[in-house]
């Protein structure tokens, strides 16, 4: 039981330095105070892949780093990502099949994206509603296209692209570590 928390640990910590490595070496669009960055959320994915527990640390470890290098505002969209991360992980403890067949998986990876989605749009909108952080113009074009449009329907797109990649590379994780793919709790 011992060694299964100090992996859980090492693993958390892995994930994390990648999860705040990745915003910086991966492409990124900015549009304003919406930033989506090409695999800024694979680290998230892999943790809730392996438990809860690591999932739950992997969130809080990155969005530590978002709040020192980032504007609140991305720093708040990293901290609602425990929202979606904490669903994930338990629907996974609870039916690990998931995950592993194509369709359910697209399904489950649908799904979240929509809980991803509704918690960044739900970050941004007092942001949108105060007029803080917004250019002007982004603020003429209103609430659908600045907020839903950019910010829900880019997460969206943006969990589902990422979903996807964690998918594909916790095949070979899971074969070259099967210590880490025994941790879930």
């Amino acid at each position: 039981m011992k060694n299964k928390k100090i992996l859980q640990l090492v693993v958390a910590g892995v994930l994390c330095a990648v999860g705040l490595v990745i915003p910086m070496f991966m492409p990124k669009i900015v549009l304003g105070p919406m930033s989506f960055t090409l695999a800024s959320h694979v680290a998230i994915f892999l943790a809730m892949f392996i438990s809860p527990a690591v999932a739950v640390a992997v969130c809080i470890g990155t969005t530590l780093g978002f709040f020192l290098t980032t504007p609140l505002i991305i720093a708040l969209r990293a901290a609602s990502h425990i929202v979606f991360a904490i669903i994930g992980a338990l629907l996974i403890k609870k039916i690990p099949s998931i995950i592993e067949k194509p369709a359910s998986s697209m399904v489950f990876n649908g799904g979240l994206a929509l809980v991803h989605a509704a918690c960044e749009v739900a970050v941004v909108s007092p942001f949108f509603m105060a007029g803080y952080m917004f250019k002007p113009e982004q603020l003429e074009t209103g609430y659908l296209m600045s907020v839903l449009v950019l910010v829900g329907g880019g997460t969206l797109l943006h969990s589902l692209i990422d979903y996807s990649i964690a998918a594909v590379l916790w095949k070979p994780v899971r074969v070259a570590m099967p210590d880490v793919a025994q941790l879930r709790e």
